[in-house]
């Protein structure tokens, strides 16, 4: 039952017998799921041993995920770790994977809630939550604890760069994953960088020929580097006289 998520190929099995070496863990099960967002992420269903009284919600989460972390790769760290009383089986005996619930926000790795401060931790936070899928997001969280990997901080330092107008490294958010840690880093780069003033967008006239794009720039540079490619544009037009026959040209199509 393997499962590709982010181009590895992962057996979920293997991720359960690891956490079903947990003194914690009773049984086990790794699934993959869709978040709102359309991409795929795993998590772990565990039923708890008898040694798991007291451990509950996150720092379950937080002591099994450190399980995990110390003897698989990071793409198959599971994303969150849900504790349910039972595992849901169909009449034949198999598991029932429609019947797991969705994780709560308790299935993740979190730290003692604190709100974020500041208009920075703030807007920040509100990116999380729409790049994780997740409802809320404290000051101590980690990016990548909260089911954060790569991908995903590829894209969360573009919205960064939209909504602070910084280009941070790739580097400092693995670095400073905490939201306050991340965030103070945004500070002290928009310190040294001082206000940002950028030019307004306004209309020009469609009387004169426009100014190509950089992507135009580079159309135009790749079609006269290669002339006798048609990569780069239309290679032939062709004018229709007459009426068209929509369903003959769409049936062609």
């Amino acid at each position: 039952e393997q499962v590709k998520i982010r181009g590895f190929r992962i057996e979920p099995g293997e991720i359960a017998a690891r956490l079903c070496e947990h003194e914690l863990v009773g049984e086990a099960v790794v699934v993959a799921r869709e978040d709102r967002t359309g991409d795929k992420h795993l998590v772990a269903y565990v039923v708890a041993s008898d040694h798991a009284d007291g451990a509950e919600g996150s720092d379950l989460a937080g002591a099994l995920r450190a399980h995990v972390s110390e003897r698989l790769p990071d793409y198959m760290v599971p994303s969150a770790f849900m504790r349910i009383d039972t595992l849901p089986l169909t009449p034949n005996g198999k598991l029932d994977r429609k019947a797991l619930p969705v994780p709560d926000d308790d299935a993740y790795a979190r730290r003692a809630y604190e709100a974020p401060q500041g208009k920075v931790e703030t807007t920040l936070a509100q990116i999380w939550t729409e790049l994780l899928g997740i409802e809320r997001v404290g000051r101590h969280d980690n990016f990548f604890e909260l089911g954060g990997h790569s991908l995903l901080a590829v894209q969360l330092l573009s919205r960064l760069s939209q909504a602070f107008g910084v280009v941070l490294p790739l580097t400092t958010l693995f670095a400073k994953p905490a939201l306050c840690d991340l965030a103070a880093s945004i500070v002290e780069d928009l310190s040294r960088a001082g206000p940002q003033h950028l030019p307004a967008i306004v209309a020009v006239s469609r009387d004169a020929p426009l100014a190509l794009s950089f992507a135009q720039q580079r159309l135009w540079f790749l079609a006269q580097l290669d002339e006798a490619s048609t990569n780069y544009h239309i290679p032939l037009v062709l004018r229709l006289h007459g009426v068209l026959d929509r369903s003959a040209w769409q049936r062609s199509l």
